[in-house]
């Protein structure tokens, strides 16, 4: 007998799907029987991420936007609606890196890295709220950072927006309990996905290959499980969250981090 799906009948919403963690997750989303609107800045990716989906017998329905513009993120939400007639678990896991410490971090590289990475989680959830409020049900993942519970040198404004999804996260599990929605986030330690690299050499950590796989080999010695995290760990703990299996957990910060941010 096959097992029933995790996610059969439910619809997800994943941004930053085009690539990366978010990619995976909705892949893995749609593979356990979820609808998907696969949302990224690049409609192109967002385009192929869904293909793939179709390609396996699922449902996807690609979606461009910038979760930084409110309007942007109310139509994503009601495209969702439009073809899918519901929304249950919302995943909101658009982000970008940010380079810089305190003293020297611009004002333009604060306001984008905020503006993404705190403020686009908050519009991801905005409009979708209304339509769980109203069904009574719902689950959000939050996109935060291994980064937003420990002090890590040289990416001040990206620390502070994961720290900032952290409390926010608490603060929305609090108020929208009541209405069975639950609210969750996931902090990631070092997973060599595009995003990281870029961050290297945004630092001058790195400027080619053989610099970034050295770093990845040296990096992983901190983590106690003595390697990096791959997009899979994090769509894996991802999809417990969005399932029934976890329908009494809520306002949790879940480290998938090797154990790094038990020192």
């Amino acid at each position: 007998m096959t097992s029933p799906r995790r996610l059969s009948g439910k619809t997800a919403l994943v941004t930053g799907a085009g690539s990366g963690l978010g990619k995976v997750s909705a892949l893995r989303f749609a593979a356990e029987g979820a609808a998907v609107a696969v949302v990224d800045l690049d409609l192109g990716a967002a385009t192929t991420v869904s293909e793939e989906i179709t390609a396996a017998g699922g449902r996807a329905l690609p979606v461009t936007a910038n979760v930084t513009s409110d309007s942007d993120s109310r139509r994503m939400i009601d495209a969702t609606l439009a073809e899918f007639g519901q929304l249950d678990v919302v995943f909101a896991n658009a982000g970008v890196n940010g380079a810089g410490n305190a003293a020297d971090t611009t004002e333009a590289e604060w306001d984008k890295v905020i503006g993404v990475n705190l403020k686009g989680v908050w519009l991801t959830s905005k409009y979708a709220l209304p339509h769980m409020i109203e069904r009574r049900t719902g689950s959000i993942i939050n996109q935060a950072s291994m980064g937003g519970l420990i002090g890590l040198p040289g990416i001040f404004p990206y620390t502070a927006a994961k720290g900032g999804v952290i409390a926010m996260t608490k603060q929305m599990a609090v108020t929208y309990g009541p209405d069975n929605i639950r609210v969750n986030a996931i902090c990631p330690g070092t997973i060599p996905t595009p995003l990281v690299y870029r961050s290297r050499v945004d630092r001058g950590a790195a400027s080619d290959d053989a610099d970034q796989v050295a770093i990845d080999a040296e990096v992983a010695n901190r983590f106690p499980l003595r390697r990096l995290g791959t997009p899979a760990d994090v769509a894996s703990l991802a999809l417990f969250l969005a399932s029934d299996e976890a329908d009494w957990v809520t306002g949790g910060i879940y480290t998938v981090d090797g154990g790094r941010s038990a020192f």
